[in-house]
Protein backbone atom coordinates (compact mmCIF):
# COMPACT_ATOMS: atom_id res chain seq x y z
CA UNK A 1 0.00 0.00 0.00
CA UNK A 2 1.62 3.46 -1.23
CA UNK A 3 1.96 6.19 1.60
CA UNK A 4 -0.06 9.20 1.23
CA UNK A 5 -0.07 12.38 2.67
CA UNK A 6 -2.93 13.73 4.90
CA UNK A 7 -4.79 16.83 3.43
CA UNK A 8 -6.84 18.50 6.56
CA UNK A 9 -8.45 21.59 5.26
CA UNK A 10 -11.86 23.90 6.20
CA UNK A 11 -14.65 23.77 4.33
CA UNK A 12 -16.59 27.41 3.79
CA UNK A 13 -18.96 26.69 6.79
CA UNK A 14 -15.80 25.60 8.62
CA UNK A 15 -16.31 22.44 9.15
CA UNK A 16 -12.92 20.27 8.62
CA UNK A 17 -12.39 17.45 5.97
CA UNK A 18 -9.81 15.37 5.24
CA UNK A 19 -8.84 13.78 1.78
CA UNK A 20 -5.62 11.48 0.97
CA UNK A 21 -2.89 13.09 -0.93
CA UNK A 22 -0.37 10.47 -3.57
CA UNK A 23 2.18 11.91 -5.37
CA UNK A 24 2.37 15.45 -4.90
CA UNK A 25 5.24 15.95 -7.79
CA UNK A 26 3.01 14.69 -10.45
CA UNK A 27 1.79 16.85 -13.45
CA UNK A 28 -1.38 15.96 -13.80
CA UNK A 29 -4.16 15.71 -10.55
CA UNK A 30 -7.07 13.28 -10.40
CA UNK A 31 -9.45 13.95 -7.35
CA UNK A 32 -11.57 10.91 -6.65
CA UNK A 33 -15.11 11.05 -4.90
CA UNK A 34 -16.68 8.01 -3.38
CA UNK A 35 -20.21 7.10 -3.22
CA UNK A 36 -23.31 7.92 -0.68
CA UNK A 37 -21.83 5.82 2.51
CA UNK A 38 -18.24 5.71 0.95
CA UNK A 39 -15.10 7.31 1.78
CA UNK A 40 -11.56 7.63 0.93
CA UNK A 41 -10.01 4.20 1.36
CA UNK A 42 -13.04 3.23 -1.28
CA UNK A 43 -10.43 4.20 -3.98
CA UNK A 44 -6.82 2.43 -1.98
CA UNK A 45 -6.82 0.47 -5.08
CA UNK A 46 -7.41 3.12 -7.81
CA UNK A 47 -4.53 5.08 -5.52
CA UNK A 48 -1.91 2.33 -5.52
CA UNK A 49 -2.16 1.64 -9.30
CA UNK A 50 -2.55 5.63 -10.77
CA UNK A 51 -0.62 7.58 -8.22
CA UNK A 52 2.46 5.93 -10.18
CA UNK A 53 1.97 8.39 -13.25
CA UNK A 54 -0.44 11.05 -11.71
CA UNK A 55 -1.01 12.75 -8.77
CA UNK A 56 -4.39 10.93 -6.70
CA UNK A 57 -6.53 13.04 -4.26
CA UNK A 58 -9.28 10.80 -2.79
CA UNK A 59 -11.66 12.64 -0.47
CA UNK A 60 -13.82 12.13 2.39
CA UNK A 61 -16.90 14.01 2.18
CA UNK A 62 -18.28 16.24 4.91
CA UNK A 63 -19.74 13.30 7.39
CA UNK A 64 -17.42 10.34 6.10
CA UNK A 65 -14.42 8.77 7.40
CA UNK A 66 -12.64 11.58 8.72
CA UNK A 67 -14.39 14.72 7.43
CA UNK A 68 -16.11 16.26 10.40
CA UNK A 69 -19.77 15.17 10.77
CA UNK A 70 -22.33 17.98 10.36
CA UNK A 71 -24.91 19.25 12.46
CA UNK A 72 -26.82 20.86 9.90
CA UNK A 73 -28.29 17.80 7.74
CA UNK A 74 -29.71 19.95 5.76
CA UNK A 75 -25.79 20.27 4.33
CA UNK A 76 -25.89 16.38 3.18
CA UNK A 77 -26.48 17.57 -0.30
CA UNK A 78 -24.45 16.99 -3.84
CA UNK A 79 -24.45 20.65 -4.07
CA UNK A 80 -22.82 21.12 -0.95
CA UNK A 81 -20.19 18.37 -1.79
CA UNK A 82 -19.33 20.00 -4.78
CA UNK A 83 -18.49 23.44 -2.94
CA UNK A 84 -16.27 21.53 -0.19
CA UNK A 85 -14.02 20.16 -3.48
CA UNK A 86 -13.70 23.48 -5.10
CA UNK A 87 -13.17 25.09 -1.70
CA UNK A 88 -10.00 22.27 -1.92
CA UNK A 89 -9.35 22.67 -5.08
CA UNK A 90 -8.63 26.18 -4.69
CA UNK A 91 -6.98 25.36 -1.15
CA UNK A 92 -4.11 23.06 -3.01
CA UNK A 93 -4.11 25.59 -6.02
CA UNK A 94 -4.54 23.41 -8.41
CA UNK A 95 -6.23 23.37 -11.71
CA UNK A 96 -6.33 20.96 -15.04
CA UNK A 97 -8.49 18.40 -12.75
CA UNK A 98 -9.53 15.04 -13.89
CA UNK A 99 -12.75 13.84 -11.27
CA UNK A 100 -13.75 10.29 -10.81
CA UNK A 101 -17.22 9.79 -9.09
CA UNK A 102 -18.46 6.64 -7.95
CA UNK A 103 -22.55 7.11 -7.50
CA UNK A 104 -22.78 10.00 -5.64
CA UNK A 105 -19.38 11.06 -6.34
CA UNK A 106 -20.53 11.31 -9.99
CA UNK A 107 -23.61 13.74 -9.06
CA UNK A 108 -20.72 15.84 -7.61
CA UNK A 109 -18.97 15.83 -10.30
CA UNK A 110 -21.43 16.81 -12.86
CA UNK A 111 -22.16 19.95 -10.65
CA UNK A 112 -19.01 20.82 -9.83
CA UNK A 113 -17.92 20.85 -13.90
CA UNK A 114 -21.25 23.75 -13.65
CA UNK A 115 -19.34 25.59 -11.23
CA UNK A 116 -15.61 25.69 -12.03
CA UNK A 117 -16.00 24.55 -16.38
CA UNK A 118 -12.25 25.52 -16.41
CA UNK A 119 -10.71 23.96 -13.72
CA UNK A 120 -11.95 20.44 -15.17
CA UNK A 121 -10.22 18.34 -17.47
CA UNK A 122 -12.11 15.27 -17.80
CA UNK A 123 -14.82 13.51 -15.69
CA UNK A 124 -15.09 9.60 -15.02
CA UNK A 125 -18.79 8.84 -14.14
CA UNK A 126 -18.58 5.35 -12.26
CA UNK A 127 -22.51 3.61 -12.49
CA UNK A 128 -24.24 6.89 -12.71
CA UNK A 129 -25.84 9.36 -14.71
CA UNK A 130 -27.45 12.34 -14.67
CA UNK A 131 -31.00 10.80 -14.16
CA UNK A 132 -31.14 7.49 -11.34
CA UNK A 133 -33.14 4.56 -11.82
CA UNK A 134 -35.66 4.47 -8.69
CA UNK A 135 -35.49 0.70 -8.24
CA UNK A 136 -32.10 0.67 -7.32
CA UNK A 137 -32.40 4.11 -5.15
CA UNK A 138 -35.12 2.22 -2.87
CA UNK A 139 -32.40 -0.80 -2.71
CA UNK A 140 -30.09 1.73 -0.84
CA UNK A 141 -33.03 3.46 1.21
CA UNK A 142 -33.25 -0.37 2.51
CA UNK A 143 -29.53 -0.11 4.60
CA UNK A 144 -28.33 3.26 4.39
CA UNK A 145 -28.57 5.15 8.14
CA UNK A 146 -29.28 2.01 9.92
CA UNK A 147 -27.11 2.43 13.51
CA UNK A 148 -25.55 -1.12 13.42
CA UNK A 149 -22.86 -2.02 15.40
CA UNK A 150 -20.68 -5.05 15.31
CA UNK A 151 -18.30 -7.01 18.21
CA UNK A 152 -16.56 -8.96 15.03
CA UNK A 153 -15.26 -8.48 11.76
CA UNK A 154 -16.57 -11.72 10.80
CA UNK A 155 -20.12 -10.27 11.55
CA UNK A 156 -19.20 -6.81 10.19
CA UNK A 157 -18.61 -8.77 6.75
CA UNK A 158 -21.78 -11.01 7.00
CA UNK A 159 -23.76 -8.03 7.05
CA UNK A 160 -22.04 -5.94 4.40
CA UNK A 161 -21.16 -9.40 1.90
CA UNK A 162 -25.71 -9.32 2.68
CA UNK A 163 -26.35 -6.28 1.20
CA UNK A 164 -23.96 -6.09 -1.50
CA UNK A 165 -23.22 -9.41 -2.45
CA UNK A 166 -25.37 -9.52 -5.11
CA UNK A 167 -23.88 -6.43 -6.27
CA UNK A 168 -20.26 -7.40 -6.12
CA UNK A 169 -20.43 -11.41 -7.18
CA UNK A 170 -17.17 -13.44 -7.02
CA UNK A 171 -15.20 -11.50 -4.90
CA UNK A 172 -12.80 -13.40 -2.03
CA UNK A 173 -13.33 -13.83 1.31
CA UNK A 174 -9.98 -11.29 1.57
CA UNK A 175 -11.47 -8.53 -0.59
CA UNK A 176 -14.88 -8.48 1.75
CA UNK A 177 -13.13 -8.53 4.71
CA UNK A 178 -10.97 -5.61 2.68
CA UNK A 179 -13.96 -3.75 1.39
CA UNK A 180 -15.98 -3.67 4.83
CA UNK A 181 -12.91 -2.51 6.56
CA UNK A 182 -13.05 0.41 4.32
CA UNK A 183 -16.87 1.04 5.01
CA UNK A 184 -16.04 0.78 9.61
CA UNK A 185 -14.44 1.99 11.75
CA UNK A 186 -13.20 0.10 15.24
CA UNK A 187 -13.11 1.86 18.34
CA UNK A 188 -10.66 1.10 20.92
CA UNK A 189 -13.50 -0.87 22.61
CA UNK A 190 -13.57 -3.47 19.94
CA UNK A 191 -16.78 -1.73 18.74
CA UNK A 192 -17.24 -1.29 14.96
CA UNK A 193 -19.53 0.93 13.69
CA UNK A 194 -20.20 2.76 9.92
CA UNK A 195 -17.59 5.02 9.34
CA UNK A 196 -20.24 7.41 8.04
CA UNK A 197 -23.08 9.97 9.65
CA UNK A 198 -26.40 7.99 9.88
CA UNK A 199 -28.43 11.15 9.25
CA UNK A 200 -26.80 11.36 5.40
CA UNK A 201 -29.85 9.11 4.96
CA UNK A 202 -31.80 11.65 4.45
CA UNK A 203 -31.03 13.04 1.57
CA UNK A 204 -32.60 9.71 -0.03
CA UNK A 205 -35.92 10.07 1.86
CA UNK A 206 -39.08 10.91 -1.05
CA UNK A 207 -38.76 14.74 -1.04
CA UNK A 208 -38.12 17.11 -4.26
CA UNK A 209 -34.17 16.96 -4.22
CA UNK A 210 -34.00 12.96 -3.45
CA UNK A 211 -32.04 10.90 -5.94
CA UNK A 212 -35.58 9.44 -7.46
CA UNK A 213 -36.22 13.32 -8.80
CA UNK A 214 -32.85 13.70 -9.48
CA UNK A 215 -32.59 15.68 -12.93
CA UNK A 216 -29.02 16.24 -13.67
CA UNK A 217 -29.45 16.94 -17.49
CA UNK A 218 -29.52 20.73 -17.74
CA UNK A 219 -26.16 19.87 -15.56
CA UNK A 220 -24.97 17.18 -18.20
CA UNK A 221 -25.81 19.21 -20.86
CA UNK A 222 -23.06 21.65 -19.58
CA UNK A 223 -20.31 19.60 -20.00
CA UNK A 224 -20.98 18.22 -23.40
CA UNK A 225 -17.78 19.47 -24.66
CA UNK A 226 -15.70 17.84 -21.26
CA UNK A 227 -14.17 14.78 -22.05
CA UNK A 228 -16.26 11.98 -20.41
CA UNK A 229 -15.95 8.12 -19.23
CA UNK A 230 -18.91 6.23 -18.28
CA UNK A 231 -18.52 2.84 -16.44
CA UNK A 232 -21.23 0.98 -15.60
CA UNK A 233 -22.03 -2.14 -13.82
CA UNK A 234 -23.83 -4.44 -16.48
CA UNK A 235 -26.40 -5.44 -13.58
CA UNK A 236 -26.54 -2.23 -12.04
CA UNK A 237 -29.90 -0.67 -10.82
CA UNK A 238 -28.61 2.40 -10.48
CA UNK A 239 -28.12 3.63 -14.04
CA UNK A 240 -30.02 2.23 -16.74
CA UNK A 241 -28.27 1.28 -20.28
CA UNK A 242 -30.96 3.56 -21.53
CA UNK A 243 -30.12 6.40 -19.68
CA UNK A 244 -26.29 5.29 -21.29
CA UNK A 245 -27.60 5.51 -24.57
CA UNK A 246 -29.38 8.90 -24.52
CA UNK A 247 -25.77 10.18 -22.22
CA UNK A 248 -24.06 8.87 -25.82
CA UNK A 249 -26.79 10.97 -28.33
CA UNK A 250 -25.91 14.04 -26.52
CA UNK A 251 -22.06 13.23 -25.50
CA UNK A 252 -20.65 12.07 -29.04
CA UNK A 253 -17.17 11.93 -27.57
CA UNK A 254 -18.06 10.14 -24.37
CA UNK A 255 -16.11 6.93 -23.77
CA UNK A 256 -18.01 3.72 -22.13
CA UNK A 257 -16.84 0.58 -20.66
CA UNK A 258 -19.93 -2.01 -19.15
CA UNK A 259 -18.12 -4.07 -16.42
CA UNK A 260 -19.50 -7.65 -16.54
CA UNK A 261 -20.57 -9.78 -13.39
CA UNK A 262 -20.94 -5.86 -11.24
CA UNK A 263 -23.96 -4.14 -10.45
CA UNK A 264 -23.81 -1.16 -8.80
CA UNK A 265 -21.11 -0.12 -8.33
CA UNK A 266 -17.71 -1.14 -9.66
CA UNK A 267 -14.69 -1.20 -7.81
CA UNK A 268 -12.46 0.76 -10.11
CA UNK A 269 -9.67 -2.48 -9.79
CA UNK A 270 -11.60 -4.75 -12.52
CA UNK A 271 -9.08 -5.31 -15.17
CA UNK A 272 -11.58 -3.97 -17.45
CA UNK A 273 -12.03 -0.71 -15.43
CA UNK A 274 -8.46 -0.56 -15.57
CA UNK A 275 -7.72 -0.97 -18.81
CA UNK A 276 -10.37 1.98 -19.79
CA UNK A 277 -9.48 4.17 -17.00
CA UNK A 278 -5.51 3.81 -18.39
CA UNK A 279 -6.69 4.65 -22.16
CA UNK A 280 -8.97 8.21 -21.01
CA UNK A 281 -6.21 9.59 -18.48
CA UNK A 282 -3.21 8.68 -21.26
CA UNK A 283 -5.58 10.08 -23.94
CA UNK A 284 -6.01 13.36 -22.16
CA UNK A 285 -2.99 14.16 -21.26
CA UNK A 286 -1.76 13.28 -24.80
CA UNK A 287 -4.33 15.96 -25.73
CA UNK A 288 -2.99 18.40 -23.47
CA UNK A 289 0.57 18.33 -24.32
CA UNK A 290 -0.71 18.29 -28.09
CA UNK A 291 -2.58 21.82 -27.33
CA UNK A 292 -0.03 23.07 -25.16
CA UNK A 293 2.69 22.32 -28.29
CA UNK A 294 0.19 23.86 -30.32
Amino acid sequence: MKKCIDIDYTSNDGLKLYARDYNVSARQTIICIPGLTRNSKDYLDFCDYFSTEYRVIAVDLRGRGKSQYDDNVINYNPLTYAQDILQLIHYLNINDVILVGTSLGGLVSMILSNLAPGLIKGIVLNDIGPEINPIGVDRIKSYVGKASVFHSWADAVASVRSVHGSELPGMTDAQWLSFTKGLMNESESGEITFAYDIKIAQWISDKDDSPKQADLWPQFDNMLDVPLLVIRGAHSDILDIQCVNKMRNKHHCMQYCEIKQRGHTPMLNELESIAALDDFFRDLCFQSTLSKAL
